[in-house]
């Protein structure tokens, strides 16, 4: 058995069992990835001040997020295809969300449908939207999250045109996978990923099989690329609001004006993004973003932080820059990748566990405590 301690680790062994076009498309960015590279090499840079002779015996990293009670501030973010990653990964992700405390998000470009998750966990998980062309459709989504009980509903505001990731149309990345005599071969190493997959319920976006049903002759990918509208704006946000009752987030605010006009139109919190560096390659960092941000709402709703979280102290990071909460995306997926079920417990309990130690070593017993003061050069 190896010995798996860190998300590197799982990463690694995700590397080895998923295919090189869900890998790569889970993994990497768009254009160049400098803003991929920066989301990470801005949150090393940040430097904890170490401190002794504290009493951090009685610690705590429970927390509360959009009111509900969280075992710690993390959040399972919405990621595309995790039913490729592994079969039925939606699913799975769910459940081991459920079991560790803490709120898991379904994208729309899922492939088990809002449904099926439901049927899978007790505790009503939230939902992401993406505003597509067809509103009447979005419209279906925002009443079946509804129906589902999902108490969260987190808006995605920065795909207004799809970034241009560049490894995907050279890796033939296609839902299913289209099967080329390069892809055939990788596929034939993965047993273990072939065999979820095909045990997995669905292997299409379940939350979008009804409307492109209804469009005869159009394939899913087409029927997707034609959705993403680039006229999408505030009154979209402000139509979304007066439709869904339940808490509402907008995520992928890097800008401060933009995150004052997201509180004027009565979204409950935001998600500081940059989409994991996968939309406009050249922008800042998150973590760069995140103060500004805090600063322009300040405290009128909660600022969740995206982009670059693969340990406990990354979670610690953003806290003590003013994030209410973190999401994860790529830690997770890795998880899942390399272990199913188990490999997402694995990575909860990695993270959990960094942040525990990074707290104790930084003379802090609540996260909720978390500041400034936390970090070596911060005003």
């Amino acid at each position: 058995m190896r010995v798996i301690n860190s998300i590197a680790d799982l990463r690694e062994l995700a590397q080895q069992r998923v295919p090189r076009s869900i890998f790569d498309y889970m993994d990497r960015g768009s254009y160049d990835e400098l803003t991929l590279g920066r989301n990470r090499s801005d949150l090393d840079a940040l430097k904890f001040r170490q401190r002794v002779m504290i009493d951090v015996s009685k610690q705590s990293m429970a927390t509360r997020i959009l009111g509900a009670p969280a075992s710690m501030p993390l959040v399972i973010g919405p990621t595309g295809m995790a039913g490729m990653v592994h079969g039925d990964g939606e699913i799975l992700t769910a459940q081991a969300a459920e079991a560790f405390g803490i709120p898991f998000c379904l994208s729309t470009v899922s492939i088990c449908s809002i449904e099926d998750v439901r049927e899978a966990v007790a505790t009503p998980f939230w939902f992401q939207l993406y505003v597509m062309k067809d509103r009447g459709y979005t419209s279906e989504l925002i009443d079946r999250a509804e129906a589902a009980g999902c108490p969260v509903l987190m808006m995605t505001a920065d795909i207004p045109v799809s970034g241009l990731r560049r490894r995907d149309p050279k890796n033939g990345l296609s839902v299913p996978p289209r099967l080329t005599m390069r892809n055939a071969v990788d596929i034939a190493t993965k047993p273990r990923w072939l065999w979820s997959v095909l045990r997995g319920r669905r292997r299409e976006f379940g939350n979008l099989s009804a409307a492109v049903s209804r469009t005869r002759g159009t394939t899913f990918a087409q029927w997707l690329t034609s959705q993403f509208d680039a006229s999408v704006t505030w009154k979209d946000l402000e139509a979304v609001r007066a439709r869904w009752k339940g808490k509402l987030i907008v995520k992928g605010i890097m800008d401060p004006e933009d995150a004052r006009q997201v509180v004027a139109l009565g979204a409950d919190a935001l998600v500081v993004s940059n989409h994991g560096g996968r939309q406009l390659d050249g922008s800042c960092s998150t973590i760069e973003a995140l103060p500004g941000v805090v600063d322009a709402v300040q405290g009128r709703c909660e600022v969740l932080f995206d982009g670059g979280i693969r340990s406990g102290q990354d979670i610690l990071r953003a806290v003590a820059l003013g994030a209410s909460s973190t999401i994860t995306g790529r830690a997770f997926l890795y998880g899942l990748g390399a272990l199913g079920r188990p490999g997402v417990k694995a990575a909860l309990e990695i993270m959990s566990r960094e942040l525990q130690v990074s707290l104790a070593l930084t003379g802090c017993n609540d996260v909720r405590d978390a500041s400034r003061r936390l970090l070596l050069n911060q005003p």
